[in-house]
């Protein structure tokens, strides 16, 4: 584990486990490097060296007031894999962190890149537009960042409880320890970076740096995603790629690398080795 600070003084807090061929672990919003527990273990165990870091104002990373938008993020992201000096690397986003992983490769080219996987991610675009119908309304952000100012606790209790593991599904067990650990992580990190997190993930289009993107990318995502809708999300994206591969999970939810991890895994590894 160590940490790097950016050309705006911001710190960065990753972990580094391993050799071998690297996979850097983008996480999702609100979250850490922390939700990718499950996955760097199962990699480290196959011979994998894996990074994982926290998004400037998420877990162990400096809550800075400012720079929570996807310039920035992918900018932080193309420092940690400067500093590493990554090559061959595979990059896997979930949900925020897939928007993250496609615009650092739009943005700072792919001579460090191998692959690319995106699970459960938000582009081209989730924010309902004339070019873009199919998006969810802008009130429904606008809506989560009511709840985030009004009362963050409580809202990071209720998110992953119901929606984001499809807790809510009749006939799907809950798990409290799943529950707390994505509280836990939501707070760790500082309101002001959440808030302005939900217009990053929310209004960024990533349409033209997708068709960019010529390394294969193998787009993982859920048919019952509640947080990430399916039809304007994961089939949009794996056509926009040059070299793209779409896996539908018929019922699997956004949370699906923490519920379904044993099936996540298996198919990242097949998808690497391929």
């Amino acid at each position: 584990m160590g940490t790097i600070t950016t050309t705006d003084g911001t710190e960065i807090f990753y972990k580094d486990w391993g050799s071998g061929q690297p996979i850097v672990f983008s996480h999702g919003w609100p979250l850490s490097a922390d939700d990718w527990d499950t996955q760097l273990l199962f990699f480290l165990q196959h011979g994998y060296r894996v990074i994982a870091h926290d998004r400037r104002g998420h877990g162990r990373s400096t809550q800075t007031s400012d720079g929570h938008d996807m310039d920035h993020y992918a900018d932080d992201l193309a420092a940690l894999t400067a500093h590493l000096d990554l090559q061959n690397a595979v990059h896997v986003g979930h949900s925020t962190g897939g928007g993250e992983v496609v615009h650092y490769i739009a943005r700072h080219g792919e001579g460090r890149v191998a692959k690319a996987v995106l699970i459960s991610s938000v582009p081209p675009l989730m924010v309902q537009t004339d070019a873009n119908p199919g998006g969810l309304p802008k009130s429904v952000f606008d809506g989560l960042q009511a709840q985030l100012a009004a009362n963050r606790s409580e809202f990071y209790r209720a998110l992953p409880s119901g929606p984001f593991y499809g807790f809510n599904r009749p006939g799907v067990e809950s798990s409290e320890a799943i529950i707390e650990n994505w509280w836990r992580q939501g707070m760790m990190g500082g309101a002001k970076a959440h808030y302005d997190g939900i217009v990053a993930f929310s209004q960024t289009d990533f349409t033209e740096d997708l068709k960019k993107i010529s390394v294969p990318v193998l787009v993982m995502h859920g048919d019952d995603d509640q947080i990430v809708p399916y039809a304007d999300s994961g089939p949009l994206s794996a056509k926009l790629v040059q070299n793209g591969t779409l896996k539908t999970y018929a019922g699997f939810p956004h949370g699906m690398p923490t519920t379904e991890a044993e099936t996540i895994n298996a198919d990242l590894l097949a998808f690497l080795q391929s």
